[in-house]
Order: structure tokens, then sequence, then C-alpha cells
């Protein structure tokens, strides 16, 4: 069955089509955009391509009504417009690209998948926060948790990498790109992660704070005057990396390490030292640590992130050879000899499990 994978990114549509072995055919990146995407190529695209079995969209947010794949209709459409408002600069993105493909290929079923999907397993003890029932209640305010897709193939791959089934496994899967987020994986279930109500919450990003005190926010309000709309962007697009080195490219931040810049140190421990703690939070949540499992821009090309976070983390088991470590590309085993928690470097594959999610689908629908 051919996939066409659609996931729209904050900067580009990234667009797969997947042989029924999960080979990549063909793959395009349109970018973002005046007013969204632009797909003034898209029909020229998908008409060389070839007409797929099924498409699969990655979709940001399913609320708590999508704890899994759903064939799209017109009644799945509308609960995720109307869940925009707990995803505003992402929800509306992946609907977009959702109509600029479906008006290109309008007889063709299509499967929405969700990154909050994942984290529905999530017990309440977890997924709670402590604040009025009646907010709890008529906003459905809890911890949703992101990054889903990612999480979910990359603990999955790493079962694979170890010949050993998920369900016996103890996983600490870290999605470090622009967005970062640690996930808890029991079993082959999330458990815990670090993002929450929204993905701002958490480790430190490229451009998004991560977790501050609520009372920041609230001083900044009323002592600063700043409007809720101001205080949002400044933590979304002007925080993290780039609030602390100028950047939010890590490697940028890491060569003006290299060239003795103190804001990049200090924004260089800040990440590691936010990213090992959440490493060991998570590790609270599953009871230790089997594998530690290093995916996306950051958690894949980035030896002196993942050296770092090791570095802090040998009381839960971790070591990594310093040479693998270095030198590592592609799926691979970073351990040190002798280590009581095995960590590896995976390749994000989203595209894998959108696809693998609506083969599953179609198959039992």
């Amino acid at each position: 069955m051919r996939v066409l994978v659609v996931n729209a990114g904050s900067s580009s549509l990234k667009l797969r089509m997947l042989d029924a072995h999960d080979t990549v055919e063909q793959s395009a990146d349109l970018p973002a955009g005046t007013d969204g995407f632009d797909t003034s190529r898209l029909g020229e695209i998908l008409r060389a391509w070839g007409k797929p079995d099924v498409v699969g969209h990655r979709i940001v947010h399913g609320g708590i009504i999508f704890t899994g794949p759903v064939l799209i209709d017109d009644a799945v459409l509308r609960q995720l417009r109307d869940l925009t408002d707990l995803a505003p600069l992402h929800q509306p993105k992946s609907l977009a690209a959702l109509h600029a493909v479906t008006a290109e290929l309008p007889a063709v079923r299509a499967v929405a998948s969700f990154d909050t999907a994942f984290h529905t397993t999530i017990p309440a003890a977890a997924a709670t926060y402590a604040v009025p029932r009646e907010w709890r209640q008529r906003y459905a305010i809890r911890r949703y948790g992101f990054h889903g897709l990612s999480h979910a193939y990359c603990s999955r791959r790493a079962a694979q990498l170890l010949g050993r089934p998920a369900a016996d496994l103890r996983i600490i899967s870290c999605h470090l790109g622009a967005g970062a987020s640690v996930a808890a994986v029991l079993g082959g279930r999330s458990v815990d992660t670090t993002m929450g109500f929204t993905p701002l919450e958490g480790l430190v990003m490229a451009t998004r704070s991560g977790t501050v005190d609520p009372g920041l926010v609230l001083w900044l309000e009323e002592h600063e005057h700043l409007s809720p709309h101001e205080v949002t962007t400044a933590l979304e697009q002007r925080s993290g990396l780039t609030a602390l080195a100028g950047t939010g490219d890590m490697r940028e931040v890491e060569a003006a390490v290299d060239r003795g810049d103190r804001d990049a140190r200090l924004a260089l421990d800040v990440y590691t030292h936010r990213l090992a703690g959440g490493i060991a939070a998570m590790s609270a949540a599953t009871g230790g640590i089997d594998v530690l499992a290093f995916t996306g821009g950051v958690g894949e090309h980035s030896a002196v992130v993942r050296r770092r976070a090791a570095q802090r983390l040998d009381f839960l088991g971790v070591s990594i050879d310093p040479q693998r470590n270095d030198s590592a590309a592609g799926d691979q085993d970073i351990s040190a000899a002798g280590s009581a928690a095995r960590t590896l470097v995976i390749t994000a594959r989203e595209d894998l499990q959108i696809a693998r999610e609506a083969r599953h689908l179609l198959a039992v629908s």
C-alpha cells in the first residue's frame, strides 16, 4: 500500500511517498509563504508521483477526543477545527495542508495521526494540573504532551534495535529539535512527558522558553503592563536558545562556545541542565532506565549535547562511549561497554509512524 505522508511543520510542508515496504519513492519540502504554505507546485508534484492508496496527515492536537488515528470525514474536520484554540500556532497549519492535499486528491482516503495521541495513556497523576476543578472540566485543561509520533516511533525502533519486546523495556525518548521534549515510555506506552497543556512547557528549545514560573507571567502582565499576546510572543518566539545565545541553531551555539563566547556557554549549560533534569524526572515515572534514546535534529547530530547530558546521568546507569558518540550516524548504539542503560541515537522518522498507523487503521476499518 502506497502512502503519501503529509507533515506540516512550522517552516515547511514535508511530503513523502512511501511504497509498501516503506521505501521513500519521492519527497518534497514546500516552504511556508506569506499566508501559509506555498502550494503552487503541489498539483504538479502529486501528478508526477502518481496516486497513493491513502494519505496520512500529521495533526498536532487531538485533544481528549482522538486517542489514535482516524479516517477524516466532515465530522472529524469540524472537531479538528474546534481544537484550534488549544494549538493556535500549529493546528491551522495542519488543517491548511490537509485541505490543500485533499483538493488535489479528493477521491483518496485520508487518515489523521495525532502528536498528542501517544500521550493519552499518561495516568491521571501525571496528566492533572492542580488547578480549580471547574477549569479542568470546562476547558479540558490537562497535560497533553506533544511529539507523540516521534516518541512512538523512537521507542518502537529502540526495541527493534535491541531485539527486545517494547513491553519489557523502560525507555526514555528525547526528541530534540527546534521543539524539544522527553517522554517516559513504559511497556511501549507513554506514562509521562515534559510538554504539557501547550508545547511551551518543559525543556529549553530553539525559540521557546520551556517551563517558567507562572508567577513570572503574571508579574510581567501586572508590573510591566504587557498584554497576554506580548508575553506569549516573547516566550514562543524570542526565548530559549535565541534569547540566551542570539541563535536557536545548536550548531551555531556550539561553534560560539568553541570561540569562547560566554553567552553561548551559558545557553549550552542551561539547555543541558534542563535536559538532564527532564530525563531524570522521566526515569522516576518508569522506575529507572533500560534505554535512553536521542532523536530529532539536535538529538541525532549533537555529540556535545548527548555527552553533556550523559555525564549528569551516570547515577542512573547511563554511560556512553566517546568514540561511538562522536561518530554516530543513523541508528546506532553509543553505549559504553558494561553500561547498565543502553544509549541509542535514532533517526527521526515520523513518516514511518504515520504510514504504519494509516495502514493499520484501513486494515481494521
